[in-house]
């Protein structure tokens, strides 16, 4: 008889607890590794949980590498987010303030700005050119902060990733493609359980 469950949990000594999950999507096996939410192994329909968690288990030394890898990304959340809480009301307001400026200065117009306190992004803009930006954006080095706005005020002109809007990006300033590294390194801070 065929398996029906959408997900099982199994534990593996040295790893921990690991969250098999059915996918529809998914034609492989695929185990991921992520910081708060641990060690994911995306089921495909038509393989069996005890297939799964032979491959799983086959991989435990590499999963228990990347573990240790993603605890120090934990800790460094953490702390990230142990820092004051932000209130709102003066996130909008630097915000707001900073955006009105580098769009005056480069030329760029939008719709209307929305601060929130996200989980999963630094900001966004919709096709209406209207900007969310993350009120956590103030914690990080201005540099940071700076690039995540002009990187949605580009949004306004070209809506995609394609290479004509690196090339835009790069007119008002230096080296977007590093920098959006960077910030990239900061991502895990917004998965944070501590987050206020």
């Amino acid at each position: 008889m065929k398996d029906q469950r959408s997900a099982k949990t199994i534990r593996i000594p040295g790893v921990g607890d690991i969250q098999l999950q059915r996918s529809r999507r998914a034609k492989h096996i695929c185990l991921t590794v992520r910081p708060f939410q641990g060690v994911r192994v995306a089921v495909p329909r038509n393989v069996s949980f005890k297939a799964a968690e032979a491959v799983a288990r086959e991989k435990a030394p590499w999963l228990a590498e990347h573990l240790a890898r993603i605890a120090h990304v934990e800790a460094a959340a953490q702390a990230f987010n142990r820092q004051a809480p932000i209130n709102r009301a003066v996130a909008r307001n630097i915000l707001v303030e900073r955006i009105e400026a580098l769009a005056r200065r480069h030329g760029f117009t939008y719709n209307k700005v929305f601060v929130r306190n996200q989980k999963t992004r630094w900001g966004s803009c919709s096709g209406a050119n209207n900007i969310n930006l993350n009120m956590h954006l103030i914690r990080l080095p201005s540099e940071l902060m700076d690039y995540t706005i002009l990187h949605e005020l580009v949004h306004t002109r070209i809506k995609d990733h394609g290479p004509q809007f690196w090339e835009e990006l790069g007119k008002y300033m230096d080296r977007p493609r590093q920098v959006d590294r960077q910030l990239n390194q900061y991502g895990p801070m917004l998965l944070s359980p501590d987050v206020a």
